[in-house]
């Protein structure tokens, strides 16, 4: 119980310095976006939560926006209309290596992590935690658990959790580590509850994104 509390402490300290810091940054990142492809700046995607409960993740806008049956829509929608693409993004971890519905900006943005920046305020609401277990897709976790059936005693732990912006894995290799390798480290972490593990990873973080290693 006191880590929980010391941990949430953590996380709006923390969170609040951190957005202050990278508020240019993002300013930057803004126009930029707008200046470079039509659509929204922010990118607010449906992610499952502590206990399975869903909240809206905001990102960045890296993908281009598409028009289906005149209807504007976000690029995930665009793979549903192309079955090879579809199985393609499945296949890799719910990752295109070389994704065609990432805008040129968006491929610095996703390269070095600076698409996730807005996740701060997640966390600052609560939705999220500074470090924790990625945070899913709903039909992610069903595909992947079925891809990987040992790994549901793991997702069942991990979401017992609020999803963190940074992680074990996040820091270890990103996307060049599969989702049933992921959710055993994620167990891992939640399983050693220490405020000095949290704080290396934080210090981990800004190290992994600089290096953009296992960036899709």
């Amino acid at each position: 119980m006191l880590y929980e509390f010391s941990k949430r402490d953590l996380d709006i300290v923390l969170s609040s310095i951190a957005l202050v810091l990278s508020l240019p940054v993002m300013i930057l990142v803004a126009i930029l976006i707008k200046l470079t492809s039509s659509g929204p700046i922010l990118y607010n995607p449906e992610r499952v939560g502590k206990n399975g409960k869903f909240f809206k993740m905001l990102k960045f806008r890296s993908m281009h926006m598409y028009r289906i049956g005149g209807e504007k829509v976000h690029a995930e929608k665009y793979l549903e209309s192309h079955p090879r693409l579809m199985k393609e993004y499945q296949k890799g971890s719910f990752k295109l290596k070389d994704d065609p519905r990432i805008t040129f900006i968006g491929k610095f943005l996703r390269k070095f992590s600076i698409d996730e920046l807005p996740q701060l305020v997640n966390v600052l609401k609560g939705d999220m935690s500074l470090v924790g277990p990625r945070a899913y897709q709903a039909d992610e976790l069903l595909h992947q658990q079925k891809v990987y059936p040992k790994s549901r005693k793991y997702v069942k732990m991990i979401l017992t959790a609020r999803p963190g912006a940074s992680g074990p894995w996040q820091v270890s290799g990103r996307s060049h580590i599969n989702f049933d390798r992921r959710v055993v480290m994620d167990a891992n972490y939640l399983n050693r509850k220490s405020i000095l593990y949290d704080l290396w990873i934080i210090i981990k973080t800004p190290f992994a994104m600089i290096s953009a290693k296992g960036a899709v």
